[in-house]
């Protein structure tokens, strides 16, 4: 469902239904994109590469896994800070094989706290009465946020994931608010999801898993899914994932995922458990994009 919202922000009680039905919502014109935008862009025009590792961010693969995932220190330590990483295909023997500017993959983690125009744009009135009407949170707390630039040509694919696997709590609870900054479309990476893949079918027999909380809706939906791995540190450092279950999560389908392209203002709330994924952008257009991740 695409859909605006209330004044306020708040879900209507349609809207809510599809959220849980299908574990995102796209939210149609929720907010004005033109400053968060520039700063962003300014953000990246700030990049200096002379003094930075050339991190270069990446999700793993099925081949390779979560070996390719990045687990550096300056990675593992962003959380409070704003720190910039690159796209994979942008460094090359230790040098970056373009401008800078079109090298940064992504800005992050802590821009909700330490960035005004993004501070402003996360707390604001309606995102609070967004999230409130949800009913999935006692008492949220905003974990992290960054830009993702999905650069021309080069800006990397995001595998099939969910994001409770990398932002784990027990119970389960992360939610994505997922904010166009730019056209997202079919060349560009726009967001696929496979709907409903945060719940096992009606009546399914479970084995026991951590999962989120109940919401009301598991008999005539199903139960909420858990995950299969979380995403850790690594005692010998970097990072690693630990196996939790084996059935939590809904394998990728292709022929199951539904593309939903964005335009600048759109937001999308995304369920810590729904299956989704974003393919390389092999166009000439970047595909900016903030995202706040709540616990």
């Amino acid at each position: 469902m695409s859909a605006s919202c209330a004044a306020d922000g708040a879900l209507s009680a349609a809207q809510l239904a599809h959220f849980q039905r299908d574990g995102y919502l796209v939210l149609r014109s929720f907010f004005d994109a033109f400053a968060p935008l520039a700063r962003a862009q300014q953000l990246v025009q700030a990049f200096q590469p002379a003094h930075h590792p050339l991190t270069r961010f990446a999700t793993g693969d099925e081949d390779e896994g979560e070996a390719r995932h990045v687990g550096d220190d300056y990675f593992l330590d962003s959380g409070d800070k704003v720190r910039w990483f690159l796209e994979e295909e942008a460094v090359a023997q230790g040098q970056l094989t373009r401008a800078p500017e079109l090298s940064v993959n992504k800005v992050g983690h802590a821009l909700h706290a330490l960035d005004p125009t993004f501070h402003a744009l996360s707390f604001s009135p309606r995102i609070a009465a967004l999230v409130r009407s949800l009913h999935t949170h006692t008492s949220p707390r905003v974990l992290q946020s960054m830009v993702i630039c999905k650069q021309p040509e080069i800006g990397g694919q995001v595998r099939p994931h969910n994001d409770s696997t990398f932002l784990y709590t027990d119970t389960p609870s992360a939610l994505g608010l997922w904010f166009a900054l730019e056209q997202c479309t079919a060349t560009n990476g726009a967001l696929s999801f496979i709907k409903g893949s945060h719940r096992h079918a009606p009546g399914a027999q479970l084995q026991e898993a951590s999962r989120p909380r109940d919401d009301g809706q598991e008999q005539r939906l199903g139960r909420q899914r858990g995950v299969n791995r979380r995403f850790v540190r690594a005692q010998a450092g970097g990072t690693e994932f630990v196996q939790l279950a084996t059935a939590e999560e809904e394998p990728w389908d292709a022929g199951k995922a539904v593309m939903e392209e964005c335009e600048p203002g759109d937001l999308v709330l995304i369920h810590g458990s729904v299956m989704h994924q974003s393919n390389k952008n092999l166009s000439s257009k970047s595909r900016y994009i903030y995202t706040v991740r709540v616990l």
